[in-house]
């Protein structure tokens, strides 16, 4: 009892005199010479520029495609990728962006099964031929894609 109640008067000290101010301990800014407000700052309410924005594949008027669609993808896969053992079995879930020409950018393995599968993963998705890429708004627009890979 008598340790629970020292920390709570740790507890209150500590709170009390953290929170007071004295005279000479009031924050000022400094104006340096070398930082300048310009005009390159754009004003509030103005459109951001949506040439890097990434969409995600839920909220896109027209999906990116591979050429074929996901039969032909699945295709490509068996074609292209090498089974590093014969002992792994699973599924390999990636995610890449389809930039807006077509290719594919930053692919990342969420989860991976193991011996090496991850690796051929990215290497066979490096290989692909250029998607078609997704539209919003009329216009080609970048997408996050993610799709596991089943390894039999």
């Amino acid at each position: 009892m008598k340790k629970f109640l020292i920390l709570v008067l740790i507890c209150f000290v500590q709170n009390t005199f953290s929170q007071t101010i004295k005279e000479g301990d009031k924050l000022t800014i400094d104006p340096s010479p070398t930082i300048s407000i310009d005009d390159s700052i754009p004003p509030q309410g103005t459109i951001p520029n949506d040439d890097y924005q990434i969409y995600n594949t839920a909220g896109i008027e027209v999906k990116p495609e591979f050429p074929g669609g996901l039969i032909g993808f699945d295709s490509f896969i068996k074609q292209n990728y090498i089974k590093p053992t014969d002992k792994v079995k699973g599924k390999i879930h990636v995610t890449f962006i389809i930039e807006k020409n077509g290719s594919l950018s930053d692919i990342k393995i969420l989860r991976d099964i193991g011996h090496g599968t991850g690796a051929e993963a990215i290497r066979v998705l490096k290989t692909s031929p250029k998607w078609t890429p997704g539209i919003q708004n009329n216009k080609q627009v970048r997408v996050l894609y993610s799709l596991p890979i089943t390894v039999n």
